[in-house]
């Protein structure tokens, strides 16, 4: 690790640019995340809209985290399993049929056919397959970061696609504001809904990205390796414990539609300002501590 410090250090910063494969899967990335964050925007403002209800704000973090921690471990074994490329193009391709179902839900025509409250336990279903989806496309994306870029160029690469993330949350939170302001909520789901399919046309740029194992392996053996490093290893430990205690009881940002729409009474673009914020504050502090 010292030895790919030392050898990144004598590298500008901006190298991994060159490459035509990173400024792909950069700029892949980007967009998907920028849809991500628009999508939940749009959730927040949509949901509370239909219900005015607080417990239904609470569901929806609890319809994505749930398939999403039940799915984690096996995720991980999966994709050290699998073609990268292929696994990324299809989460890709899955997300934007959850973004199609959602631009249904937003219509007049579902509006006219069902209640607040069936249109709103429809839209848990499709966040609970989200939450499945980026189950798997989260540690995709980590995973493919050091097959896009020379081992050498692994760690400015790194600091290069944690900036592209944070910069994608805050450009996702704020042009999802601005867009339900302007075009409304059925609108903003198609924008998202083109912003995905680009966003897999740069990924299907991408070479295929071959498995980490070879061989299969047993699934429950290889998740109880897993778990077993993790305890382990008492940094890694220590970093998984920390930031569970901070997303349990940081989960406050749920209600910022309430604050939004009852506190402040602001109109959407100051709600995904106040989305953002979060993400402006940690780009911040990155760029303070660099």
């Amino acid at each position: 690790m010292n030895e790919l410090k030392s050898q990144s250090s004598d590298i500008s910063p901006y190298a991994p640019l060159k490459f035509p494969e990173f400024r792909n899967f950069i700029a892949g990335r980007f967009i998907y995340i920028m849809g991500i964050r628009m999508t939940g925007t749009v959730i927040g403002w949509w949901i509370y809209q239909l219900t005015n209800s607080k417990l239904a704000l609470g569901l929806v973090g609890l319809s994505e985290v749930i398939p999403a921690l039940s799915f984690a471990l096996y995720a991980g074994h999966k994709i050290d399993l699998s073609e990268k490329r292929k696994l990324l193009l299809l989460c890709v391709a899955f997300y934007s049929m959850c973004i199609l179902g959602l631009c249904y839900l937003s219509s007049e025509h579902a509006s006219s056919s069902m209640t607040p409250w069936a249109i709103a336990f429809l839209i848990f279903a499709i966040i609970g397959v989200t939450g499945l989806i980026r189950a798997f496309s989260g540690p995709t994306f980590s995973a493919m970061i050091s097959q896009v870029v020379p081992r050498q160029m692994l760690a400015n690469a790194a600091a290069i696609s944690s900036a592209g993330w944070l910069t994608a949350s805050i450009v996702g939170h704020a042009t999802g504001g601005f867009a339900i302001a302007f075009l409304g909520i059925h609108y903003t789901l198609f924008l998202v809904f083109a912003l995905i399919i680009i966003s897999y046309i740069l990924f299907a740029r991408l070479k295929p990205k071959p498995a980490f194992i070879t061989k299969a392996k047993n699934t429950w053996q290889s998740v109880k390796e897993g778990i077993s490093y993790v305890f382990k290893t008492k940094e890694l430990l220590g970093a998984l414990t920390l930031d569970l205690f901070a997303v349990l009881f940081g989960g406050a940002v749920a209600l910022v539609p309430v604050f939004a729409m009852d506190i402040l009474k602001i109109s959407p673009i100051g709600f995904g300002w106040l989305n953002a914020a979060a993400d402006i504050g940690s780009i911040i502090t990155v760029t303070a501590l660099t």
